[in-house]
């Protein structure tokens, strides 16, 4: 019999909408499975999400204190989807009672935030998960497959990116994501932490770092009211400071020795989601980006003088794309990938085995970030020093 899990997620916007259609699409996508998802109660403020969340979602019901949410027990595992300031607070007090917990990234909006809820995940002992979505794309473990089987020889240089234009408008207006006491860092916690743990999951640990950052937009719109994220101002707007940087880039050498280099930006224009990686060794080279996540470019070193790069196209002969799509080339999108996440954490907590990434790698991910702020402030290279203090 199936074990039952019983879920809480504490806001329901973009992505607490996608956990939970992920919860509602598991049953029939994967009917092998090991456990059923309840979804129990959904906890957001604003009163439309909540009358959302019970008829749109099948919610059994809705409550504007997520505490109330984290408290019930009839809750198993909660989902923190709410904004960066809110993540330690509710991953405390959901570790506190004992559930197991499934955090959107990051974990905290500064590096001492993500330790704080690993150290309190730790002292519960219960299960934890972390958003790094891309991890689960169907192609990006086939390519993890084939740098582990020896296919592109020892690995010589990583090239990670992430270019979003989603803090590109210059009239955007001043949202928390700007601001240091309720985001925390900007590009580097936002979607750097994408590019980090994207390296770290195909070629290993990071060593040293050396970097820098930009603020392109320094001022924005004040907001007039509850705001959205893409929300405009006027020219002529009141305007406030941006208190985080808009990109960053950085230099790193790896442990088994290989270079890397990395580059984020939430101000660029023209690459819309560029989350993107090219791994290069002594055999051959790889290359992914989010925008054509279906698509793997795989060069095999070879005398044949007609070589060059091969399209692979995802499929049902990869990890997961069939519960999806059958056949060859049929694609699958960002909430597949999220369902294959879900699925992977609750199959988890139903068997009692690990889950990666769990906060663990979370820290794993920030030791990275925090030797890469050590080195804006140095100007020079920093080592990377695990802040759990668990690894040499």
């Amino acid at each position: 019999m199936n074990r039952r899990i019983g879920i809480a997620v504490l806001g329901l916007g973009w992505m607490g909408q996608a956990h939970s259609r992920s919860m509602l699409r598991i049953p029939s996508l994967f009917p092998e499975r090991s456990f059923d998802p309840v979804l129990v109660v959904c906890a957001d403020t604003e009163e439309e999400r909540r009358e959302r969340a019970v008829k749109d979602f099948g919610f059994q019901r809705a409550v504007a204190d997520w505490r109330e949410a984290v408290e019930s027990d009839d809750v198993d595992a909660v989902w923190v989807t709410a904004p960066n300031m809110l993540h330690v607070p509710m991953i405390e007090a959901a570790t506190a009672a004992g559930k197991a917990v499934f955090s959107e990234k990051p974990i905290g909006g500064k590096p001492e935030q993500t330790l704080a809820a690993f150290h309190a995940a730790s002292a519960a002992g219960v299960p934890t998960g972390v958003g790094y979505n891309y991890l689960w794309a169907p192609l990006v473990i086939h390519a993890r497959n084939l740098i582990e089987s020896g296919a592109l020889g020892d690995i010589t240089h990583y090239r990670g990116r992430f270019f979003s234009m989603y803090g590109s408008d210059e009239m955007g207006l001043l949202t928390w994501r700007f601001l240091m006491d309720q985001a925390g860092y900007g590009a580097s916690s936002d979607i750097l932490s994408h590019s980090v743990s994207m390296a770290q999951f195909l070629v290993g640990g990071i060593k040293e770092v050396v970097g820098m950052r930009n603020t392109t937009i320094p001022q924005r719109p004040l907001p007039t009211g509850a705001a959205s994220h893409y929300g405009r101002g006027n020219p002529g707007d009141p305007m406030g400071a941006v208190e985080n940087e808009d990109f960053a880039s950085m230099l790193c050498t790896f442990d088994n020795g290989a270079t890397g280099t990395f580059e984020t930006s939430r101000t660029v224009v023209g690459p819309e989601s560029q989350n993107a990686f090219e791994v290069y060794g002594t055999k051959g080279s790889l290359s992914w980006n989010l925008e054509k996540m279906n698509e793997l470019q795989y060069y095999k070193l070879t005398e044949d003088p007609s070589s060059g790069y091969t399209t692979i196209y995802g499929g049902d002969r990869f990890p997961f794309h069939g519960a999806f799509a059958p056949g060859q080339a049929n694609a699958i999108g960002f909430e597949d990938i999220v369902a294959i996440e879900d699925l992977s954490f609750l199959d988890s907590i139903a068997t009692g085995t690990a889950f990666s990434p769990s906060f663990r790698e979370a820290v794993d991910v920030v030791s990275v970030q925090q030797a890469l702020i050590n080195s804006w402030d140095s100007r020079s290279w920093e080592p990377v020093i695990d802040l759990a203090g668990e690894k040499k």
